[in-house]
């Protein structure tokens, strides 16, 4: 077993710490599990605590331009309070509950450039160090994974995804941050939109569906973008027709022609047209509306041809270092964390 080498407060001789996660892919709302295995060091040192946080790189857009840096958003103590001696090796199991809205960093099996993953934290003698990031592969819930068929199979294809620092308003966010999917629009939609973007917001009991067209602008117009949100329950998917759902998600979407920044309705769906590209920036809500539908249709999802969005999909490795930090809203600044609450 080769160990992570902490450096920083702990200094050399200090212990180290390597944690292992278990093979395999975690849906949003699953188990995490694994184990924590620590390494003494040339002396005996008190382990106040371990502790892992789920870290991803998010970025966020200000007036100058943008930014990226990496944020901590959900920590799970493994233990603490015990006596390590000196040269001692010690593997601590841990089982904890991936967040609902953890974003989703693979599709089909395929990575999709997401920086997300796993860092240990030890606190020796009133001192805290962090070890590497270990790369965690969160798969889609059913019923993401439904609707991105869907989408797939509707003509739609991949072309990136990220994470944006701020809140969609009207909605039951939980995280600083949010993940937005954009695809590249099916030939029938061509001509009125550039892309459109997904964003999930999963809980306990389903999904909210966050979409947001892209559209062109005409030959006397500007382009803009039109939001909707949609509802759909975890056990919503083995008895919905997505193929059909979806599609009239998208039809109103870009057949709603009501003026910049109005509100209308349509097909008892209540729509907003946002001025900018963006559901939310860091402190203040994005506007959007927050009329939902919801209620399945007949039949299943088409289970045939599961390559859909796959065939656009760009596998990428998820770097395993901590980019710089980056503002006040990033973890990096780590004497302001020191200082502050560790919850």
């Amino acid at each position: 077993m080769v160990f992570k080498r902490l450096l920083g407060s702990l200094g050399v001789g200090g212990p180290s710490v390597d944690t292992v996660l278990h093979l395999g892919a975690v849906a949003p709302g699953g188990a995490v599990a694994g184990q924590v295995h620590l390494q003494g060091g040339n002396a005996d040192f008190t382990i106040e605590h371990v502790t892992l946080e789920l870290v991803a790189r998010v970025e966020a857009e200000y007036d100058e331009g943008e930014a990226e840096g990496m944020v901590a958003f959900h920590q799970h103590v493994v233990a603490g309070g015990f006596r390590l001696a000196e040269g001692e090796h010690r593997s601590v199991p841990f089982s904890f509950t991936l967040p609902w809205e953890t974003p989703i960093t693979e599709l089909y099996g395929q990575a999709l450039g997401i920086v997300l993953g796993v860092r240990t934290e030890l606190g020796v003698a009133g001192a805290k160090d962090k070890g590497d990031l270990d790369p965690l592969a969160v798969r889609p819930l059913p019923a993401q994974e439904a609707i991105l068929e869907a989408l797939g199979q509707l003509g739609f294809g991949f072309k990136s995804t990220d994470l944006e620092l701020g809140r969609i308003g009207g909605t039951g966010q939980q995280l600083p941050f949010y993940q937005e999917i954009e695809l590249t629009p099916a030939p029938q939609y061509a001509h009125q939109v550039n892309e459109i973007e997904v964003t999930f917001l999963a809980g306990p009991a389903g999904l909210e569906v966050v979409l947001e067209a892209d559209k062109r602008g005409g030959f006397f117009s500007e382009g803009h973008d039109t939001l909707n949100r949609y509802t759909v329950g975890h056990h919503d998917t083995d008895r919905t027709d997505w193929n059909a759902e979806v599609d009239g998600w998208i039809r109103r979407l870009v057949e709603h022609r009501a003026s910049h920044g109005s509100y209308g309705h349509a097909g008892g769906a209540l729509f907003a047209q946002g001025g900018h590209g963006h559901k939310g920036e860091y402190g203040h809500g994005g506007h959007h509306g927050d009329g939902h539908h919801s209620g399945p249709g007949m039949g299943t999802v088409a289970a045939a041809g599961a390559a859909g969005l796959a065939v656009g999909v760009v596998g990428g490795m998820v770097a395993a270092e901590v980019v710089d930090e980056v503002g006040d809203f990033f973890e990096g600044d780590e004497e302001g964390e020191d200082e502050g609450d560790e919850g």
